[in-house]
C-alpha cells in the first residue's frame, strides 16, 4: 500500500544508551559508543532506532527522571555527540526516536524547584495538595488519597518548604506535571518542537496515557499494603487524554510532518488502542500494549506474582490485537524492552540445547505479525537473563524497593531472589556483549551493571561470523519485512488456538498466503493435518526456517515460515 505511513514498513531498533557502548572508559554508556556502533545497525537492516533518555537528569530513574529536557546528560556527551549521532544513523538511510518522558519531571527540574513556593506562578504547574482532613501534615496517614506508586510506597510525597504534598505515580524523585495547566503543554510541546528542528524523527512516550487524571483526586480501593491503593485504573484514561493528544499532535505536527509516535500505555485495551490509533482521529501512530507481558503473571495481575506462561492464552491476546486493529489504528509488536527481561529466558529456553532456536522462533512469530516489530538491543542475539544470585547486584529502583518491602513484611528472601531473578528490569540492562573480551567489549573500564557471564559465547562478533546465528535470523526476517507486502499488510487469521506447543498462523494479501507455524516448546511436535488444522503444504515453499532439511515433525523450537500455493 503505498500510501500507508512510511513506520509500517519499518523495523525499530531501541538503545539503552547506558547500557549499549561506552567510549571513554566509565563504564557508562554514552553518545560517541553509539555512534561507533551504527554500521552494526545498518547490517542488521532497522529502520528506526528509538534511544531511550540521555536527557540531563539525576538518575534517580536511570533518566527517566529529567531536569532539563533540552540538553544531553554530561555522562553521555553533549549535543553537538547526539547531533552527530542523528547525522550518523539519517546518513544510513535509518531515522532517529527520542524518549518522551512528560508526565513527570525530575524533582530537581527547575520548573518543579519554582512550584515549591506556594506563591510561584509555576506552583500550578505540578499536583500539590494539602493534608488529608483532620491530620497534621507530614504524618502517617496524612496524604491527600491512598493512591500508591508504581515503584511501591505512597504516591504522596510531603514538601516541608511549601506545607503539602506533591502526586509522584512513580519514584518521589519523579514529581507529576499538572496536564490540566495549558502552560505546562504548551512548554512540552515547545520542547518538542525543537528536537525535531534538530533532525529527531518522533517520539515515543513514556506512560503518556497518565497524562489526563481524573478531578477531584479521590481515594480508591484499598487493596496493598498500608492500605494504600494499587489499582491502574484510577489514574489511567483520564477524561481529558484524547483531547490534549490530538493537541499535541496539532501543535507539533506530528500527523503534518509525518513523525513516528508510539504512546506507551497502561492498562490499554484494544478499543482505546483504535482510539488513539485510528488516522482520522490525529493522535498517535501506534501504542504499547502491556497486556500480552501480563500473560505470566498470577490472579493479582501483579509483575511479581509469576505463574508458567500458557500458549494457549498468550495466542488468544495476540490474535485479539491482531484482529482489533486489523483496519483501524496500528500494532507495536515486541516482547521485550528495558523494562522487560530477557525474552528468550522468560519465554524460550536459554539452555545451550535450545537458546538459539528458541530465540529465532520467538522472533520468527513476533516478526511475521501485522504490525511495527521492535528489537531490543541484544534481543538479535539471544541475550539471556543476567543471572544475578544477590540483591546486592542489582541496581533497578523497582526490584531493590520491592525486595526490601517484601522482606520486611516477612516474605522468604531466597524465593523473592528467584522471582527478581526471572522480571527484574535490569536483566535487560546488562551491557550489550559485543565481543568475548573480560567486559564483552563494551567498556575498557568497570561496567556499572555486572556483564552477563556468557557473553564469552552470546557476542555479537560471533554472530556476526555464524551464518546461521540469531542476529542473521533476525535480519533475514527485517528483510522479509522490507520486500513482501504481504508481511506489512496481509490479513493475519489465527490457527490451533488451543494447541500447546504450536504457534501458527497466516498471513493473506490477495492471492498471497503465508503459514507460520512455530513450536514453542523443548519436545518435538507434530504437525496436525486435516480440515481446522493447518493448510497443505504439498507445493509450498520454505521461505524461512530455524532447522536445517525440515522433517514432517517438527524439532524442539524449530518454526518455519511458508508461502502457500
Amino acid at each position: 500500500m503505498s500510501d500507508a505511513p512510511w513506520w509500517q514498513s519499518s523495523v525499530v531498533y531501541q538503545i539503552y544508551p547506558r547500557s549499549f557502548a561506552d567510549s571513554d572508559g566509565d563504564g557508562i554508556g554514552d553518545l560517541p559508543g553509539i555512534l561507533s556502533r551504527v554500521d552494526y545497525l545498518s547490517a542488521l537492516g532497522v529502520d528506526v532506532v528509538w534511544l531511550s533518555p540521555v536527557y540531563r537528569s539525576p538518575m534517580d530513574d536511570n533518566g527517566y527522571d529529567i531536569s532539563d529536557y533540552s540538553d544531553v546528560d554530561p555522562l553521555f556527551g553533549t549535543l553537538a555527540d547526539l547531533e552527530a549521532v542523528i547525522e550518523g544513523l539519517h546518513a544510513r538511510g535509518i531515522k532517529l526516536v527520542m524518549d518522551l518522558v512528560v508526565n513527570h519531571t525530575s524533582d530537581e527540574h527547575p520548573w518543579f524547584q519554582e512550584s515549591r513556593d506556594p506563591a510561584s506562578p509555576k506552583r500550578d504547574w505540578y499536583i500539590w495538595r494539602p493534608a488529608r482532613e483532620g491530620h497534621e501534615p507530614g504524618t502517617p496517614g496524612a496524604e491527600p488519597t491512598n493512591w500508591g506508586s508504581f515503584f511501591s510506597g505512597s504516591g504522596w510525597q510531603f514538601d516541608p518548604k511549601s506545607g503539602e504534598y506533591y502526586l509522584h505515580l512513580f519514584s518521589a524523585k519523579q514529581p507529576d506535571l499538572n496536564w490540566e495547566n495549558p502552560e505546562v503543554r504548551q512548554a512540552v510541546y515547545a520542547m518538542m518542537r525543537g528536537w525535531v528542528e534538530r533532525g529527531v524523527d518522533g517520539f515515543r512516550m513514556d506512560v503518556i496515557n497518565l497524562i489526563s487524571k481524573t478531578y477531584p483526586l479521590v481515594d480508591g480501593p484499598a487493596n496493598g499494603p498500608g492500605g494504600l491503593c494499587y489499582d491502574p485504573s484510577m489514574v489511567v484514561e483520564g477524561p481529558r487524554l484524547h483531547e490534549f493528544l490530538r493537541e499535541m499532535n496539532r501543535e507539533v505536527g506530528i500527523s503534518e510532518r509525518g513523525l513516528f509516535t508510539v504512546g506507551e500505555m497502561v492498562l490499554v485495551d484494544v478499543d482505546d488502542a483504535r482510539s488513539h490509533t485510528d488516522e482520522a482521529a490525529g493522535e498517535l501512530g501506534m501504542v504499547f500494549t502491556f497486556e500480552h507481558m501480563n500473560i505470566d503473571s498470577g490472579p493479582s495481575g501483579l509483575k511479581w506474582d509469576v505463574v508458567p506462561l500458557s500458549l494457549p492464552a498468550l495466542k488468544a491476546n495476540l490474535a485479539q490485537w491482531q484482529y482489533g486493529l486489523a483496519d483501524v489504528g496500528w500494532n507495536s509488536l515486541y516482547f521485550e524492552n528495558h523494562d522487560q527481561p530477557r525474552s528468550v529466558s522468560r519465554f524460550g529456553d536459554d539452555g545451550p540445547e535450545h537458546r538459539v532456536a528458541s530465540a529465532k522462533t520467538l522472533a520468527t512469530t513476533l516478526h511475521l505479525l501485522k504490525g511495527t516489530p521492535y528489537v531490543y538491543q541484544g534481543q538479535e542475539l539471544g541475550m539471556t537473563n543476567a543471572g544475578f544470585a544477590s540483591i546486592d547486584q542489582y541496581d533497578d529502583l523497582e526490584s531493590t524497593r520491592f525486595y526490601a518491602e517484601a522482606v520486611a513484611g516477612g516474605a522468604d528472601p531466597e524465593g523473592l531472589l528467584g522471582v527478581i531473578a526471572f522480571k527484574s528490569r535490569d536483566n535487560a540492562r546488562t551491557p550489550m556483549q559485543w565481543d568475548a573480551s573480560p567486559n564483552a567489549g563494551f567498556t575498557t573500564g568497570t561496567p556499572w551493571l555486572p556483564v552477563t557471564a556468557n557473553h564469552v559465547e552470546i557476542n555479537a562478533e560471533a554472530a556476526i561470523a555464524d551464518p546461521t546465528s540469531v542476529f542473521h535470523h533476525y535480519r533475514r526476517l527485517i528483510e522479509l519485512r522490507h520486500e513482501l507486502e504481504v508481511v506489512r499488510q496481509g490479513r493475519f487469521a489465527l490457527l490451533l488456538p488451543d494447541d500447546e506447543q504450536l504457534f501458527a498462523y497466516t498471513r493473506t494479501l490477495d492471492d498471497e498466503v503465508l503459514l507460520v507455524v512455530a513450536n514453542w516448546s523443548s519436545q518435538p511436535a507434530v504437525l496436525p493435518s486435516g480440515p481446522d488444522t493447518l493448510p497443505p503444504l504439498d507445493g509450498a515453499e520454505l521461505l524461512l526456517g530455524t532447522h536445517d532439511d525440515p522433517a514432517e515433525h517438527l524439532a524442539p523450537w524449530e518454526s518455519r515460515l511458508y508461502r502457500l500455493v
